[in-house]
């Protein structure tokens, strides 16, 4: 300690343009105790270790040569924790160790942006994996959330309270915007629409976001590789507010009409990947197959309700393969330069496909619709769904 604090205190001295005057003289000590110091012929009482990382305008880490080290330990636990997280995609896999993980990293490193944001990702999580999005029709037939059971969910209420606390000192980026995201969702579940609006006054509009000005602020190879992520994102976000479009309208579309629009929700894609290869997207397009097959038996289509189920599976195993390649990229001409390998993104990243693969069925029809009570016993007395099953 006593040679790299020696070395750091001279290293910050010269940095700002200090003479061992200076410091002796903002310390209350002599010139000659400072020289000592930096000579490694003794060290500073401990008492003044928090004025001496004041004056060079540092923690007591930094100045004890600690930070590289706690910011590299930090990285490692947000690392692990969102892939942990990653894992619970609508089952709980380990959603009680990585709780655990990210409170006791937490009180390692007490109000760490970083950490924090993990805790209220992983408690955001939960409560879909725990509990799920509950709907309910309005007077007019729409579709609306119940927010009298979401109010009663503890994981989402803690992880609104965090992060509420983040919004007040996170700086404008990507991780902020991630804060937004995920708390609007929640306001939106519990019923504080006024203040889900409030807080996205302050988000850019969709020509502000990453993708887009990435695709702007390069040129060259990098240009094309980013108007082909620019346009995945624009895609992905497409489909996912034409699914939820057909959710909200409830009652009030006619079951044709949710039939068309999921089925363009699929399609969709295939603008933009024309040879058929998803990548990353094999695994929601397999789910919203299965919603499709809900609102295909409810039209009277038994048969193409059971051909969207084996399709959903197909995508599936698609996805699978995409996972375990370990370099993998698009090959539709506009997209080839786009990797979509998760492991490539992601090397510690553990998938686990038989859990998975069994969740196709069990959550069925993935998204939560009123209709799910009626179809479910119906479908599932049918012969091929345990056929469809056992695939």
């Amino acid at each position: 300690m006593q040679l790299d604090l020696g070395q750091k205190i001279r290293e910050l001295r010269r940095r700002d343009g200090r003479t061992q005057e200076n410091l002796a003289d903002a310390l209350g000590v002599t010139s000659q105790a400072v020289s000592r110091w930096e000579a490694n012929g003794g060290y500073p009482d401990m008492e003044m270790i928090p004025s001496i990382a004041n004056y060079f305008g540092i923690s007591i880490d930094e100045l004890f040569g600690y930070d590289n080290e706690r910011s590299q330990k930090i990285d490692e636990l947000v690392k692990k924790i969102d892939s942990m997280n990653l894992q619970n995609n609508g089952v709980d896999i380990n959603i009680d160790e990585c709780i655990t993980l990210a409170r006791n990293s937490l009180i390692e490193f007490p109000g760490n942006e970083k950490i924090m944001l993990c805790l209220a990702s992983v408690l955001y999580n939960a409560g879909y994996v725990r509990y799920g999005e509950c709907h309910l029709s309005d007077e007019e037939g729409y579709d609306v959330l119940d927010v009298k059971k979401h109010r009663t969910y503890n994981e989402w209420k803690e992880a609104i309270s965090l992060y509420e606390k983040l919004l007040k000192t996170m700086e404008d980026g990507e991780s902020r915007h991630r804060v937004i995201r995920e708390l609007t969702q929640l306001y939106l579940n519990i019923g504080e629409h006024t203040r889900a609006l409030e807080i996205i006054e302050t988000a850019p509009n969709i020509y502000g976001s990453r993708a887009f000005l990435k695709a702007k602020a390069t040129d060259g190879k990098k240009r094309a590789e980013a108007y082909g992520e620019a346009l995945l994102s624009t895609v992905r976000a497409c489909s996912e507010l034409m699914v939820t479009g057909v959710i909200a309208y409830g009652q009030n579309m006619p079951v044709g009409d949710k039939v068309q629009s999921l089925q363009g929700a699929i399609d969709i894609f295939h603008t933009i990947c024309t040879d058929g290869n998803y990548g990353l997207h094999h695994s929601y397009i397999a789910r919203i197959y299965t919603l499709l097959s809900l609102y295909l038996w409810l039209d009277g289509k038994k048969d193409e309700a059971f051909e969207a189920l084996d399709h959903s599976l197909i995508q599936e195993q698609l996805f699978y393969k995409s996972c375990t390649e370990e370099t993998n990229y698009y090959t539709a001409p506009l997209i080839r330069l786009v990797q979509c390998a998760i492991r490539q993104s992601n090397p510690d990243f553990d998938l686990p496909i038989e859990t998975s693969t069994i969740s196709l069925a069990e959550d069925w029809p993935w998204w939560c619709v009123p209709e799910y009570k009626i179809v479910k016993p119906d479908i599932q007395a049918d012969p091929r769904w345990n056929e469809w099953v056992s695939k």
